[in-house]
């Protein structure tokens, strides 16, 4: 079990807040921590990987690996880390990469059949795609035999298809090592593919903590899942019309009604938002 209780005081999307949680994860838990951006969600992370310092108690399988008298540093910590940037060495090969965390070659063979990359092994980081690279990052992470593996949005650089591909090696991975993953996300099609609990964090509290299913279906938590974007077409599609929109690096489109579309124009800012999966659109400003 992994006990977490700590505060830091943090200057968030709203200015000047205090990071407060106190929480229990079972062992083999699989857990989505998602908000809006500047929650506190990142430090959270950093914290348990001991990349951070703040005030309060990180125990794991009994062992204190944080308290007032006690600071285990992150390389004594049994975590795997997998950021949104790869992290790789460019000078070293797949499989090097690997083995330079830990010498056992049938564990980094294993890893490598897992994700599709023993045909790569002794290609280099700069000649693989960013979806190959993330990969190795995520076999890397797991050559330290972690207790927890942590992933802050891993998936956010890559396309749609590989997104899939990763989602999957990672639930592979999570089942097959019987390890505790805690995931930072802010996409709910992932969340509710992944993680058997979701943490929503606000202004560094948890708002929420449940199911995906029980978080994600909750009306009154379905703007924690929202994205800013620009309007690039308006089209008449029968008695609705369509909003062509670009967000988060992807072009989407979104139905609306005819009052919603008088009120828009293209380069418009809007924030496009979930509701029990179904999107909608309110212009910003």
């Amino acid at each position: 079990m992994i006990k977490i209780d700590v505060s830091k005081p943090l200057n968030g999307a709203s200015g000047a807040m205090e990071l407060q949680v106190s929480l229990a994860i079972q062992r083999g838990d699989f857990v989505a921590i998602t908000g809006k951006s500047g929650s506190g969600k990142t430090t959270l992370l950093r914290i348990v990987a001991g990349l951070e310092e703040s005030k309060g108690k990180v125990e794991v399988d009994g062992v204190l690996w944080q308290d007032k008298n006690r600071f285990l540093p992150p390389q004594k910590r049994k975590i795997g880390f997998v950021f949104q940037e790869y992290a790789l060495f460019s000078n070293m090969s797949v499989l090097q990469n690997l083995l330079y965390v830990n010498k056992d070659r049938a564990l980094a063979n294993k890893l490598l059949e897992m994700t599709d990359l023993t045909s790569l092994q002794h290609s280099y980081p700069n000649s693989l795609s960013g979806g190959q690279q993330q990969r190795v990052s995520l076999c890397r992470a797991m050559m330290k035999q972690p207790k927890i593996l942590l992933l802050d949005e891993p998936f956010s650089a890559l396309d749609i298809a590989m997104r899939r591909k990763l989602q999957n090696e990672i639930a592979t991975i999570h089942k097959d090592f019987r390890i505790t993953t805690i995931m930072v996300s802010h996409d709910p099609s992932e969340i509710y593919k992944l993680a058997n609990r979701t943490l929503v964090l606000d202004n560094g509290k948890i708002a929420a903590d449940g199911s995906p299913k029980e978080v994600l279906l909750n009306s009154s938590g379905s703007q924690e899942f929202a994205m800013s974007g620009e309007v690039i077409d308006i089209k008449k599609a029968d008695i609705l019309y369509i909003a062509v929109v670009a967000v988060a690096g992807q072009i989407i489109e979104v139905t609306i009604d005819k009052k919603t579309a008088k009120e828009l124009q293209v380069g418009d800012r809007v924030e496009v938002s979930t509701k029990a999966f179904a999107l909608t659109l309110s212009k910003q400003g």
